[in-house]
């Protein structure tokens, strides 16, 4: 357990880096947008692509792997969104917190985290399962999230606007360039592949640091009283499914999988276990305020999920890596 501590510790302390900088205001809160922009078009961009490249492609079309993660994010999703919609939390509302607790932070913290651990055969896995929730778990949730009308043009116009944001998204472009650079051997020039390479060595900490900054962001927006505080029973249950239903959902399901023949190895479903064992992933803030739902309470849960899990994921870690 001593060895995960030593290994997670580096990477919770740089969030808590990121969040008192913003906090005391050693960081301009104008200038995590620059922040999130690094990461989000270049140095993210760069570390999923140098991976994609040294991925094998059989890792990266693992259909047993995105079977098992397809179904739990589509339970999850469900089971969110039927314990969460009451009168104070409508259709809008509920999609984004199920976004919040099906999607993990696999992007900024996952990718680096769990190679960190388990060495670069993770990250073929891994990476698979964020195509999955960009792709399509985050599609359904802003889908979802239309139903109530609060938006005139409804579903399709939403989804819409979802497929166009993951075209758009720079991160599942950098995965496919990767993929085929490794299929058809193909090599970057030696400057550009420096240029890359010292891009994907800063995604990590500068990643990690501006989850710590968003964060801070958040309390400091809802302390002066830009947003609405929310009540602990409408984020803390959603926290809580994030933390211990998720990882507890993939082991289950994958095991069944396995039990009925899948060909799902047991180093793929402990991979995915800790995966899903991630906080909430950061960026669902920014869809929620895009969409106009309650950015305070997703803001809230990601924050009680990052706070928590360098326990409950260093716990996990403990209990599935032998």
């Amino acid at each position: 357990m001593l060895k995960i501590l030593d290994i997670t510790l580096p990477f919770f302390a740089l969030v808590l880096c990121g969040y008192l900088a913003a906090r005391q205001r050693l960081l301009p809160l104008d200038a995590i947008s620059g922040l999130n922009g690094f990461v989000l078009f270049f140095a993210l961009p760069c570390m999923l692509y140098r991976f994609g490249a040294n991925t094998p492609i059989a890792q990266l079309l693992d259909v047993s792997v995105a079977l098992t993660w397809l179904l739990c994010g589509l339970a999850m999703v469900g089971v969110t969104v039927a314990t969460s919609l009451n009168t104070r939390i409508g259709w809008n509302d509920a999609a984004f917190g199920a976004l919040v607790a099906a999607f993990p932070n696999s992007g900024f913290m996952g990718v680096p985290l769990l190679v960190a651990l388990l060495g670069a055969t993770v990250a073929g896995p891994t990476i698979l399962t964020m195509v999955i929730d960009m792709v399509v778990i985050s599609s359904l949730c802003i889908a979802l999230s239309r139903l109530d009308g609060a938006d005139q043009h409804g579903a399709a116009k939403a989804l819409q606007k979802a497929l166009k944001g993951v075209l758009t998204n720079p991160m599942p472009w950098a995965i496919l360039l990767g993929a085929l650079g490794s299929v058809l051997g193909l090599a970057l020039p030696a400057p550009v592949l420096q240029v890359v390479g010292m891009l994907a060595d800063a995604a990590s900490p500068v990643a990690l640091f501006t989850i710590g900054a968003v964060l801070a962001r958040s309390q400091i927006m809802a302390a002066a009283g830009h947003a609405v505080a929310p009540l602990l029973r409408d984020y803390l249950p959603v926290a809580l499914f994030k933390l211990f239903l998720h990882p507890l959902l993939v082991w289950l399901v994958g095991r069944l999988l396995i039990g009925l023949g899948l060909p799902l190895s047991s180093s793929a479903l402990t991979v995915v276990v800790l995966v899903a064992a991630l906080p909430s992933a950061s960026n669902v803030s920014l869809l929620a305020e895009r969409f106009g739902a309650d950015n305070g309470r997703v803001a809230r849960i990601i924050l009680v999920t990052t706070a928590a899990a360098f326990v409950t994921f260093s716990m996990a870690a403990g209990i599935f890596i032998v």
